[in-house]
């Protein structure tokens, strides 16, 4: 298992580290916040190979972190001297035995540590020195890759030429389909890891025979015909046979088939599927990593229940999973305590979450946790009614939505407020809680949140209990009935207060698109106040 990740200078992460959890990993951030270039960072550093292809095949300029070569032009172009920038992908391993042969102390580790790992690195090759001097007289935006070398070692400084086999791994992209040549690298990775050295061989030479086999049958009146031309200037006999170099074998020639049709013909997601279950199936202690990409893409609902109850079922304490997502229902099912915050050369974790609130959102999974996540500050409030009745009032404060300040506002719809809390303390986010006092006393629904209320951070906003029960009595207090009235379209013969408890999510789209201006209950302002800051 890989127990710390370094990246310096690759695509987004200029200087990125990583200690993932030994078995489940959920990746989630922004856009652009660096999820799939981690992913590809790991599988450079277990593979050297990218897309299926190796890293020397694949360099190109845009690997290299942007901020970093411009600086360094930057430096050039003034005339000072500036190092040239590289890329260098460390993953550190667990100290097991059958790892050894990966094991030495040329790492980044302070101080040097001796285990094993290996390391992908990107770096000016020197047979090309005087080149280089002749770019730097007139350098140009991208960077001259062609004089560049990649050099994948391990931490004892031996070079790898190819993945070692202690260091299975498997990569499904849900987001793509690779449908050429029937089978692509990934799969015939994943596939060759399901037969044994016996199975392998028997089909290579079967195949072989029945290739052979051809010359004899289909072939033999066609040869016979072409045995008579004049064609080889020393006259020896032209046939035709079926190609038996290695560039031609079974690998390339069988493709899987589901329902009898051929795998690259078959849907995005269930290929995804097919993927997935091949790779955490049977000889799963092989295939020691494997990186998943969006699970969620291509599916419908019912089809990503299976896929995540199959992922629940066949994940073992044998293998480490990544997986990138940006639902939160894959976030919920999978555990909220496997979530890692990525967010460029940032990422933070839950370390303290109970795992009975782990599981409680397990059992909830529709609920966004990931928006929360997500967030710079979060409102979290009751119903629909408060939240959009919240971003009114707040508009009229500060003449922008909350979201223009990076403030999401987010309705619990009936959830523990407790499990929210802990989660958002958890997650270190800025949060105003609004909620109803039903009548009671606000101390007293204070007592069973307090823990993860700190008054800077994180507060709860309660309405005074002689001012109504919940917001819409609450709404009636701080407003004149006849400007309620007026908002609301309510009749004069008609109960107001019946009226707004009766359609508490009409009433609060009719206060959302008036022009006229209420005034705001106190709690509802002061949490508008605390949350922007």
């Amino acid at each position: 298992m890989i127990t710390k990740i370094k990246i310096k200078g690759y695509r987004i992460h200029r200087n990125f580290e990583l200690t993932p959890n030994p078995s489940m990993n959920l990746l989630v951030g922004g856009n652009d916040a660096g999820k799939s270039s981690l992913l590809e960072a790991i599988a450079l550093g277990l593979t050297g190979r990218i897309s299926g292809r190796t890293a020397s095949e694949e360099l190109n300029p845009y690997w290299f972190n942007t901020a970093m070569v411009g600086m360094f032009l930057a430096e050039i172009q003034t005339g000072r001297s500036a190092s040239w920038p590289t890329i260098t992908i460390e993953l550190f391993l667990d100290n097991k035995p059958e790892l050894q042969r990966l094991c030495g102390a040329h790492n980044s580790a302070v101080p040097t540590l001796a285990c094993p790992g290996v390391k992908l690195s990107v770096v000016p090759n020197p047979e090309y020195d005087e080149e280089l001097r002749a770019w730097l007289a007139t350098p140009s935006a991208l960077l001259p890759v062609e004089y560049y070398k990649v050099e994948w070692r391990d931490f004892g400084e031996n070079e790898l030429t190819r993945r070692p086999r202690e260091l299975s791994t498997a990569i499904i992209d849900s987001r793509t389909i690779k449908a050429s040549g029937g089978v692509d690298y990934h799969l015939r990775q994943i596939l060759n890891d399901h037969l044994e050295a016996s199975e392998k061989a028997l089909i290579s030479l079967r195949f072989r025979e029945a290739k052979a086999g051809m010359s004899d049958g289909a072939l033999a009146d066609l040869n016979q015909r072409l045995g008579t031309l004049e064609a080889s200037l020393q006259q020896q006999p032209l046939k035709l046979a079926m190609d038996q170099t290695s560039r031609t074998s079974w690998e390339t020639a069988i493709s899987p088939h589901i329902d009898d049709v051929p795998f690259s013909l078959a849907g995005q997601g269930q290929q995804a599927s097919v993927k997935i279950s091949l790779a955490m199936g049977r000889h799963s202690d092989r295939t020691k990593v494997v990186m998943i990409e969006e699970p969620e893409n291509h599916l419908s609902h019912t089809s990503l229940v299976t896929l995540l109850n199959r992922i629940e079922r066949l994940a073992g304490e044998q293998q480490q999973l990544f997986i990138s997502t940006h639902s939160a229902y894959v976030l919920n099912r999978l555990g909220l305590d496997s979530l890692l915050l990525i967010n460029r050369d940032s990422v933070a974790t839950i370390t303290g979450l109970d795992p009975e609130t782990v599981g409680y959102y397990q059992k909830l999974p529709g609920f966004d946790t990931l928006r929360m996540a997500l967030a710079q500050k979060l409102v979290l409030v009751e119903g629909p009614s408060d939240e959009i009745v919240f971003e009114r009032i707040f508009s009229d404060i500060y003449g922008a939505r909350p979201m223009a300040f990076g403030i999401d506002v987010l309705s619990m719809r009936s959830l523990s407020l407790a499990r929210c809390l802990e989660l958002c303390a958890n997650l270190n986010k800025p949060v105003a809680v609004l909620r109803d006092n039903d009548g009671i006393d606000p101390s007293e629904l204070r007592e069973s949140v307090n823990q993860w209320l700190d008054g800077e951070k994180r507060q709860l906003f309660i309405g005074s209990v002689a001012l109504g029960r919940t917001l819409e009595p609450q709404l009636v207090s701080h407003n004149s009935e006849a400007l309620l009235r007026q908002v609301l379209g309510v009749a004069d013969h008609a109960n107001l207060a019946t009226w707004m408890q009766r359609k508490k999510t009409e009433g609060a789209l009719r206060i959302a698109e008036s022009e006229t201006i209420i005034t705001p209950p106190l709690y509802m302002a002061e949490a508008a106040a605390f949350i922007h800051g």
